[in-house]
């Protein structure tokens, strides 16, 4: 018998201690009811439950935002409600007063009323809002007042996705001017004197050009072999200028090459400049190819413009942020994609760039062309009638979209609160306790502790054994 070292009580305070410990990690996890309180519970299963929680918070926050686009879809929808009731009532004054019963001074009255009904109109535009966000005035896309114009050879406007007063492009792979390049000759010339001999080449096509040569001699000469030089020249004399035009084609670059070999009679020319130029509605742009050059879209029509391996910039005052586009080879048929940078875009995912877009025209009376509604006589109120149908068309086909954007986020609704729902189940198994399992485990844990306990009681008494060998 040994007394220094008391094994069995040392082995059941060990025991005790474990007891005690998994009794302590059962009580946790049942007075919280999760299995994994802590990275040292379950490392991985943390790791992909934070994940998950991510995901099912995200997806949460979603759907909020898809309910809260579905309100701000509703406001503009009902806004344009509105605008269809004042629509036909102006189309109903319209057939009105194209009526011969009535008197100019009747046709008067309902103008009278038809002004007040396209005020309404613009009004409802600038004043429909969701969360101080003016919906309907076009700042919450981008729209395009002409969407069919033909803008060059092989190119036509098709989309109607555009800045008010701009049109969009798909072509059939035009990639040089549609009309004529300019280069401009500035002799700088005392008179009418253009060399003292030499040669003169143009687009690759030399002209041997005689000592004491005219202008007009020089631009007679180049008519008369215009489709050598792929060039027509004109000459004035009053401010000694020759111009060479080229006319655009298809597959090539608007570039008129002009270069002089030869010795320039001093007292007649100081200096020669070519300058080559495009031209859209109300701009002017230097054209060079693989260069970048900007056009001033304001009031922009269909424009004549087309060029090879160049970057064109549109910008246009008021609610556009500018559109961006590049034309390329006229090998195959080119297609012009605009960004609208403008569209409302609703954060329906839990990821990034999980989004939806969404562009609301223009609903004012300009934008629908009825701000200048004339029913003052018969025939302007039987035109003011085809321009009112066309208004109310259009705001039928606003309203269509909204509508089948409003469908859509319902059904993004559902799919996102059932997402979230199949997340939470999947990360419940994971971080969830199972109660009846852990309880079993707790009571397991309890017997143990209790029963240590007691042996220990029994172990501390055995080496009272000892004294009985002493007496």
């Amino acid at each position: 018998m040994r007394i220094n070292h008391n094994i069995a009580a040392l082995n059941t305070y060990r025991q005790l201690g474990s007891a005690n410990n998994a009794q302590s990690k059962s009580m946790e996890k049942l007075s919280s009811g999760l299995r994994i309180n802590n990275a040292a519970d379950d490392a991985a299963g943390l790791a992909i439950s934070e994940k998950m929680r991510g995901q099912i918070r995200g997806l949460d926050m979603a759907s909020k935002n898809a309910q809260d686009a579905t309100s701000l879809i509703q406001t503009a929808e009902g806004g344009l409600n509105e605008t269809h009731s004042i629509l036909q009532r102006m189309r109903e004054l319209a057939v009105q007063a194209s009526n011969d019963t009535n008197t100019d001074v009747d046709r008067n009255e309902i103008q009278k009323e038809v002004d007040q009904l396209r005020q309404e109109v613009t009004r409802i535009g600038n004043n429909t809002e969701f969360n101080t966000k003016t919906l309907l005035n076009g700042g919450a896309g981008v729209q395009a007042s002409q969407t069919d114009a033909t803008v060059a050879k092989g190119i036509q406007g098709t989309s109607d996705t555009q800045a008010t007063g701009v049109v969009a492009f798909t072509g059939a792979g035009v990639t040089s001017l549609a009309t004529a390049a300019t280069a401009t000759i500035d002799l700088d010339a005392t008179s009418d004197t253009v060399l003292t001999g030499g040669k003169v080449t143009i687009n690759g096509t030399t002209l041997d050009v005689a000592t004491g040569t005219s202008g007009e001699d020089l631009a007679t000469t180049i008519n008369e072999s215009s489709d050598d030089f792929g060039v027509t020249a004109n000459y004035d004399s009053s401010t000694h200028e020759l111009t060479l035009t080229q006319k655009g084609s298809t597959g090539s670059a608007s570039k008129i090459d002009v270069r002089f070999d030869g010795v320039f009679d001093s007292d007649t020319a100081a200096s020669a400049s070519v300058n080559t130029n495009i031209s859209a509605q109300g701009s002017n742009a230097t054209l060079a190819t693989g260069a970048d050059f900007t056009i001033d879209g304001t009031n922009a029509a269909a424009g004549d413009f087309v060029v090879e391996g160049n970057k064109v910039t549109i910008t246009k005052d008021g609610n556009s942020k500018g559109l961006s586009f590049e034309l390329t080879k006229a090998t195959t048929a080119n297609t012009i994609t605009i960004d609208s940078n403008n569209s409302l875009k609703f954060a329906i995912g839990a990821n990034t760039n999980q989004q939806m877009d969404l562009s609301i025209n223009d609903m004012r009376a300009e934008a629908l062309g009825i701000s200048d509604i004339d029913v003052s006589n018969r025939d302007s109120a039987n035109d003011a009638i085809t321009t009112i149908q066309s208004a109310i068309e259009t705001v039928s086909a606003e309203r269509s979209k909204l509508g089948a954007s409003q469908n859509r986020l319902e059904h993004t609704i559902n799919n996102l609160d059932t997402s979230s729902e199949n997340l939470t189940a999947a990360e419940s198994r994971i971080r969830d306790v199972d109660m009846a399992k852990e309880m079993m485990e707790q009571t397991k844990n309890s017997i143990l502790s209790q029963a240590a306990q007691a042996m220990l009681a029994q172990a501390n008494q055995q080496p009272q054994g000892v004294l009985q060998l002493l007496r």
